[in-house]
């Protein structure tokens, strides 16, 4: 079975540059008139060897002197001298080139070496130093230009990198602040209501259980974030018993919609916190998740007055805010609103990740 021979890109550049270029010089002279299929034949492949073996020795010094990696003020004071340079040795090549394929085909135009360059010489340079300025810009555009994309990938990783970190140290900051809440809910019910205590425990080692296994995730779905509300209000109502009344509706067919881990049970938590826990009658945390247009729209409701800036800027507030920027851009926060009947209304609008 034969091998497939892969050739780069470099190579398929260079061979078809210099082979369009020498065929156009074959058809000027056949045009001219002064037309020898020999020394057409000799004049073909010596451009091939001479044009690809100036531009890829320049290639070969360009990479070891790392010039490839230099920025644009740096490149100018390179590439000017580099196509002078090589354009006047490209054109001493051609001069002998042509007085040597002359000699062989018995074609004496000039007499000796020394005077096909004096007759030659200027015209011969202009036309390499217009080529080799072609070849050597052309080479470190591409490289310029994959130089910058490489380090605009590189950016986009440190940036995602250090978004992250930043999420990860919100986590490790909320979580503690979360469970040092619950752990208090289960002190409270110790003495007073053993029974309830067992269930409390029951309930914060599943919900530890969740965050551990859940700790890694930037996202997880809305059905495992949900889960972790439905414990979290469950042990809220042991600790309230009638004070603490909850209403959740969901759309089932959201449940995989993607979301910042306790994201809505930060919503919750600030209700009871700052609402149920505020009133002696307690009250009623509503909890509404449903699809707007290309949205996750979450409203939590609880009584409350927003006068309590307590409420605006605690620390799991705080902390979603923060998670909420590095994850979606200033495009994502939570809006408190004031309704009527003494009733706040939180509102996220979480949009769909691609």
């Amino acid at each position: 079975m034969s091998k497939k021979i892969n050739i780069s890109l470099y190579w398929k550049c260079q061979i078809f540059g210099w082979t369009f270029a020498a065929t156009y010089w074959a058809f000027n002279a056949y045009i001219s008139g002064r037309f020898d299929v020999g020394l057409a034949w000799a004049y073909f492949m010596f451009d091939l060897v001479i044009g690809i073996g100036v531009t890829h020795a320049y290639r070969q010094l360009a990479h070891d002197r790392l010039w490839t990696q230099l920025n644009l003020s740096q490149l100018f004071r390179v590439i000017v001298p580099a196509i002078i340079v090589t354009g006047i040795i490209y054109a001493v090549l051609i001069i002998i080139k042509n007085y040597c394929a002359r000699l062989l085909f018995n074609l004496h135009f000039e007499p000796t070496l020394m005077v096909a360059f004096q007759r030659n010489f200027l015209t011969v340079a202009a036309t390499g130093i217009r080529l080799m300025a072609i070849w050597i810009l052309a080479f470190h555009l591409y490289h310029y230009a994959m130089m910058q994309i490489r380090i605009a990938k590189e950016n986009a990783l440190l940036q995602l990198a250090a978004k992250e970190a930043q999420l990860n140290n919100l986590s490790a900051q909320l979580n503690p602040h979360f469970f040092f809440n619950s752990l208090n809910t289960v002190k409270a019910l110790v003495a007073s209501d053993p029974e309830g205590a067992r269930r409390a425990i029951d309930l914060l080692s599943e919900l530890l259980r969740n965050s551990l296994y859940q700790r890694d995730n930037i996202l997880i779905s809305l059905n495992e974030e949900m889960a972790l509300v439905n414990d979290y209000l469950e042990l809220e109502k042991i600790r309230f018993e009638d004070r603490l009344r909850y209403q959740v509706n969901i759309d089932t067919k959201l449940e995989t919609w993607p979301v910042l881990p306790l994201s809505i049970q930060t919503l919750v938590e600030n209700a009871i916190k700052h609402g149920i826990a505020k009133y002696i009658n307690g009250g009623v945390v509503k909890v509404e998740v449903k699809e707007n247009n290309t949205s996750l729209k979450i409203i939590v409701q609880n009584p409350g007055l927003l006068k309590n800036e307590e409420t605006i800027n605690g620390v799991g507030l705080q902390n979603l805010q923060s998670r909420l920027a590095l994850q979606y851009g200033d495009k994502v926060s939570v809006v408190l609103t004031q309704l009527p009947g003494e009733i706040v209304s939180a509102v996220l609008l979480i949009p769909a990740t691609s």
